[in-house]
């Protein structure tokens, strides 16, 4: 292993270490954090200073991303008239290591004015900042993975560790779900793989493949090739799905002792066909035709009788993967 590469080694053992020393400082004042913040009847106002600011940038837009109105205040820009963003109902979250960052501490009276609760992630405990909070969490490191053991590193990596498992309490108070995270990302790759349902890409009405159990093997295969998705249906007397055929069930039949021709539809389909619900995510869809090696998936109303059919094709072409 070369110099440089022990050296990283070295920087992500650090941090790694420094992410792994919080688990046990997790007790009753986390709670009382993500109690503050759910019970925020305003916004959350991330701010610190430095290479801090940065982390907290970073936390606000989690928080916002994940259901929780969020927004960063630069504490220098605040006693510069910035704080007129605060208002009652709003609570702090603040981030200093030392504590001591007098820019927070400049901006502190007019907060306690406000009575603005203030949530504080520090690495010292008995800072000034610390005794003036309401809520205070310990980000403490053992070490920096800075080689001098000065530039912020173990530090900032362990308070956003501890904004992100903030934001995912918040998030699991919530409840978001799924469409939730992709109202809130119209136009991200990850919330665009959650804003497409099943009903939204499927084959529906005439476009549905469908013959009868009865119907000769001619025509199932003309139906395969009008409708020209690989696949059709196949219903009993009451239209209720009792199977499919698809491009590998002709090939497999084309091996039997008799003529295809000679065969009707109900004894070539591969009976209990994989089908999927109309509000299910397209993802899921797409999951299970991948986890099952298909391409099409059957959509059946309440009665069993099909509803549409999704072929893996429509869903890549509305830009989801798995």
């Amino acid at each position: 292993m070369s110099a440089r590469q022990k050296l990283a080694e070295r920087v992500l053992r650090l941090e790694a270490e420094a992410i792994l020393a919080l688990i046990p400082r997790l007790d009753e004042r986390f709670d009382q954090a993500v109690d503050r913040l759910y019970q925020c009847d305003g916004r959350i106002i991330v701010t610190g200073m430095g290479k801090s600011g940065l982390i907290g940038r970073k936390i606000a837009a989690t928080l916002a991303s994940t259901g929780t109105p969020a927004y960063f205040l630069h504490p220098a820009e605040g006693v510069h008239g910035d704080l007129g963003m605060v208002a009652r109902g709003d609570v702090v979250l603040a981030l200093s290591n030392s504590g001591e960052t007098e820019e927070l501490l400049a901006i502190l009276p007019l907060l306690k004015r406000l009575g603005v609760p203030i949530v504080l992630l520090t690495g010292s405990l008995e800072s000034t900042l610390a005794r003036q909070c309401e809520v205070v969490l310990n980000v403490a490191v053992a070490e920096e993975a800075c080689p001098m053991n000065l530039a912020p590193t173990s530090s900032t990596t362990a308070a956003l560790a501890m904004g992100d498992a903030l934001a995912m309490a918040l998030l699991d108070l919530r409840g978001l779900r799924p469409e939730d995270f992709a109202a809130l990302h119209p136009r991200g790759a990850l919330g665009w793989r959650t804003l497409f349902r099943v009903a939204d890409l499927m084959h529906t009405g005439g476009e549905i493949p469908i013959v009868t159990a009865d119907t000769a093997m001619a025509e199932v295969i003309r139906e395969i090739t009008r409708k020209r998705l690989g696949i059709t249906t196949v219903v009993d007397r009451d239209g209720r799905l009792v199977g499919v055929i698809t491009d590998g069930d002709l090939r497999r039949a084309h091996l039997r002792p008799e003529p295809i021709v000679a065969l009707q539809a109900g004894q070539v389909a591969s009976a209990n066909p994989k089908t999927v619900d109309a509000h299910d995510l397209a993802v899921k869809a797409l999951e299970i035709m991948e986890t099952f090696a298909i391409t099409s998936l059957v959509i059946v109303d309440a009665e069993r009788r099909p509803a549409g059919v999704l072929h893996m094709h429509d869903v890549l072409r509305a830009k989801i993967d798995v």
